[in-house]
């Protein structure tokens, strides 16, 4: 005889229904929201996307140089980030550090990294740096450094444990391990990271400027402030074009290494 597990019964799903209804319900008396307001507010919503068509075309050539600067930001910030991320996940992974007195503290510095939002990175390094395209590569790069690290030193932790053990055998050091037993292992991965948060970054440079740390964010907030919601659409287009074709690039070079 086969003992063949019992279903959940009606009762689980109804008990499972009514803890999420009461938790929407607490979030929203919390926060006072409310879906009155949110009928409300349609009215004005339908006015503001009035106000945005037709789109501004002949705005387009006034954001060509600042579209490129976000990406040119998002490209650097990556790849800073990347290269600091490398050293950082070696020491975070478990199979690799020495003692746990080393990963422990690297994983929670690495925690509070990415704990902070990289709108407020952009801001601190505003204060320090000026305004310019420079606080924003650098709150990027940070930003990057967390993502990174913490997708790297995870898939680390799960690579072959084999041929580590096999040139440990022969007398291999600790650096020869990581270049001819880790890399190997990981440099698709890695790869696959790194583009994967380039991703983001354009994203994320796109509103850098709103806070002063250059980018397509300057013509947001200039057009925003001067409530142009024409030029306004015709930057979220251009945008959109632009990301649309970065992430199905991405997506085909992850497909390739994968």
């Amino acid at each position: 005889m086969v003992n063949r597990p019992k279903p959940p019964g009606k009762t689980k799903h109804l008990l499972t229904l009514v803890i999420i209804v009461l938790l929407l319900w607490a979030s929203a008396k919390q926060t006072d929201a409310s879906f009155a307001e949110l009928f409300t507010g349609g009215p004005e919503m339908w006015k503001l996307l009035k106000e945005m068509f037709p789109p501004r075309w002949s705005y387009f050539d006034n954001i060509v140089q600042g579209m490129l600067e976000t990406i040119r930001m998002a490209l650097l910030g990556t790849t800073i980030g990347a290269i600091i991320a490398i050293p950082i996940s070696i020491i975070c992974a478990g199979n690799l550090a020495p003692s746990r007195w080393i990963y422990y503290p690297a994983r929670f510095l690495l925690n509070l990294i990415r704990t902070v939002p990289d709108l407020l990175l952009a801001a601190l390094f505003v204060a320090v740096f000026g305004l310019g395209p420079v606080p924003g590569i650098l709150a990027l790069a940070v930003f990057s450094v967390g993502l990174i690290a913490k997708l790297t030193y995870e898939t680390l932790e799960t690579i072959d444990k084999g041929p580590l053990e096999a040139m440990t055998a022969v007398g291999m050091n600790r650096i020869q391990l990581i270049v001819y037993g880790v890399v190997p292992q990981l440099a698709a991965q890695f790869t696959s990271y790194v583009l994967y948060a380039f991703e983001i970054n354009v994203r994320a440079a796109a509103i850098l400027g709103l806070v002063g740390a250059g980018g397509i964010g300057l013509y947001y907030e200039a057009t925003l402030g001067f409530l142009e919601y024409d030029k306004t659409n015709t930057i979220i287009i251009f945008t959109l074009a632009i990301v649309l074709i970065i992430d199905y690039v991405s997506t085909k070079l992850r497909e390739k290494l994968l």
